[in-house]
Order: C-alpha cells, then sequence, then structure tokens
C-alpha cells in the first residue's frame, strides 16, 4: 500500500483536490495523511509568518473530513512549518512516504507557485510528486 503525503493549505477543501485523490485512490491502494503549513494569507504573510496557524487546523480538520466521508484512507491530518518547505522536509524526515501530491491556488494567486513548490517539494524530497490546481474552497461553516 502506498503512503502518500498530501501538501496542501487554501486548496485542501477543494474538490480539485478530492477528485484527484480519489483518482489515485482508484489506481491502487494507498493511505494519505494531509500536510497543511500554517502558511498566512494577505496582509499576515508579510506581517506576521506565525499567523497561520488557527487557518491551518480549520482546513485540515475540515478536509480530513471532506476525504474521509468521501471513502479515502486518510490516516491523519497535521499542520506544518509556516514555511511550505520545511513543513515537508519536517514530514518527511520522520516518516516514509511514496509519494507526494501538492495542491497549490492557480498562477498569478499562488505564493507557493510563485515560489516553485511543486518542484522544490519534488527535488527535497526525491519522490514522485503530483500538482493539483485547484480553487479555494468556500466551505460553508457550521
Amino acid at each position: 500500500m502506498a503512503n502518500v503525503l498530501v501538501v496542501a493549505n487554501r486548496t485542501a477543501e477543494s474538490s480539485e483536490l478530492l477528485d484527484a485523490l480519489r483518482e489515485r485512490a482508484a489506481r491502487g491502494d494507498a493511505t494519505f495523511t494531509l500536510l497543511v503549513p500554517a502558511t498566512p494569507h494577505g496582509v499576515a504573510w508579510a506581517a506576521d509568518m506565525h499567523s497561520g496557524g488557527s487557518e491551518a487546523e480549520d482546513h485540515m480538520h475540515g478536509a480530513v473530513q471532506r476525504m474521509r466521508d468521501a471513502g479515502l484512507n486518510v490516516k491523519e491530518g497535521k499542520v506544518g512549518d509556516p514555511d511550505p518547505i520545511a513543513a515537508v522536509q519536517d514530514e518527511v524526515n520522520f516518516t516514509s512516504y511514496d509519494e507526494v501530491v501538492v495542491s497549490t491556488l492557480p498562477g498569478g494567486i499562488s505564493k507557493w507557485l510563485k515560489l516553485d513548490l511543486p518542484h522544490r517539494v519534488e527535488r527535497v524530497t526525491g519522490l514522485p510528486t503530483t500538482h493539483v490546481l485547484a480553487q479555494e474552497a468556500k466551505v460553508p461553516s457550521s
């Protein structure tokens, strides 16, 4: 069974990511771990790099539940370092993964794409990496 690391923040609850993970599960048994770097967005990005923790927790919990409701085998969700590369490196240093899925917002609005995150993750992990372009999910709050 493949152990897949999923890296997402604002797109963690998106239908595009959910569809991509369903497609991956259909290709063969896989367990998923969702890693949500606590990356702030907007003005907070420049003002306080550590201000994204609460929002990341919300995205992580909502996304894990949504993935499990869709029948995916999600082992756990984690909130990581605000720097997405550091978050991924921390995670792969402690757990063995077979592949990585990185979900970003589209070009033009994605800070992660400006950092070339999907390719950088592939380089630092040495693992096959799939990039999913997604929209920020507007999930109703309960």
